[in-house]
């Protein structure tokens, strides 16, 4: 298990951006009410810990010696009204510590080089487009918790890169990827084409001066599927377990399995009146040995997990854009983790590799098999 330490903010911007001397560095938080951004108003709230966090570990970390460390200015920090979903496109409308409304495409993104979101929600998918709009790097970092703090974002990334790639290169070009699943006593299996694609991976660096934004904590390969097919049970926030049948790289219908039956008959009417929501858009697979934290932010990225995404995927080179969905609500990109302490009750007895026409067994009961273990000895 990762060793928690003192979350250390200079390392970790030198790591994952190797600032310029004299760039300028700001940060995103998001707000149900961003009245509360006048003055820090929020910091007197008790349902908003993420953002307290940005500005005791980040705000201030800048301002009391992290910007004269990196030689850099700014720091900065926005708030924006909380999108309310995963990668939902961001608002242009923001406030500063000044009470002041402000544009983040006229005031922001073109005058700070470096942007860490630190939110309720990701907001990758978003950033990383106006990333390449206006030219900035920066970091998106949502739910950001103490177990996080000390665990994930105080590691190596030049060791975590390192690793991923061996993992990366033992994976890419697969044709597919079989899952097993167990719930009580009943097999299921999802069918993920790859197509021969090469495998990406986010490994936490952001180098050079070319437009990137790093998810953090990071230390995932993943693929964008060209087609799935089978079923999987999915735990829903509430705790409602359904069996999700896919056909055509999409879900097409779900069977409930017990919880609030509700919550069911909510998601397919979702599916109904917009299909693209159930588009399987991500494959991944954590490589990281790190502590649950209670935020698949970082439970995903720990070796032996695996998830699939569905909706939105232009962020990882997918084809499925905000634009193609029916409500902008619904373009979203949800994540779907398979993590013995989130998911005890659905256990992946075996994630499959064909590959070259060789099959590789990749996990066994969360477990890495002997397969993923090579690949970081022989590394």
């Amino acid at each position: 298990m990762q060793t928690e330490t003192a979350f250390d903010l200079t390392k970790l911007l030198k790591t994952v951006f190797v600032p310029l001397e004299n760039q300028r560095i700001c940060i995103l938080i998001d707000l149900e009410d961003t009245a509360g951004m006048k003055d820090y108003a929020f910091l007197e709230r008790d349902d908003v810990p993420v953002q307290k966090r940005a500005y005791e570990h980040f705000y201030l970390g800048l301002k009391e010696r992290v910007l004269e460390e990196l030689n850099c200015s700014g720091g900065e920090m926005f708030a924006y009204k909380v999108t309310g979903g995963s990668n939902l496109d961001l608002p242009d409308e923001a406030v500063n510590a000044a009470g002041e409304t402000i544009s983040l495409e006229k005031d922001v993104y073109p005058n700070y080089d470096l942007i860490l979101c630190i939110s309720t929600y990701s907001a990758t998918a978003p950033l990383t487009a106006f990333a390449k709009q206006f030219g900035f790097r920066g970091a998106t970092l949502h739910g950001v918790n103490d177990v996080i703090l000390a665990s994930g974002l105080s590691v190596d990334y030049n060791d975590v890169s390192r690793e991923a790639e061996k993992m990366r290169l033992g994976m890419t070009k697969a044709d597919t990827v079989e899952i097993d699943f167990q719930l009580n006593d009943k097999k299921h299996t999802l069918t993920l084409e790859l197509s021969e694609q090469e495998a990406q991976k986010s490994h936490g660096l952001c180098h050079g001066l070319e437009p990137d934004v790093a998810n953090l904590p990071a230390g995932e390969v993943y693929f964008v599927p060209t087609g799935a097919s089978g079923e999987f049970p999915m735990k829903y926030e509430d705790g409602t377990i359904g069996i999700q049948t896919v056909a055509g790289g999409r879900i097409t219908g779900v069977t409930f399995v017990h919880g609030n039956e509700a919550t069911i008959t909510e998601h397919k009417e979702t599916l109904k009146s917009d299909p693209v929501t159930g588009e399987i858009g991500e494959l991944g697979f954590g490589t990281q040995t790190l502590p649950f934290a209670d935020a698949d932010i970082q439970d995903e990225k720990v070796l032996g997990t695996v998830h699939v995404a569905t909706g939105r995927s232009d962020h990882l080179g997918g084809h499925l854009t905000p634009d193609l969905f029916e409500e902008a609500q619904n373009a979203s990109h949800d994540d779907i983790l398979f993590h013995p302490d989130k998911t005890p009750e659905i256990l992946v007895t075996q994630v499959r590799m064909h590959r070259q026409g060789e099959e590789h067994v990749l996990i066994e009961n969360y477990k890495p098999a002997a397969y993923l273990q090579g690949l970081f000895k022989n590394g």
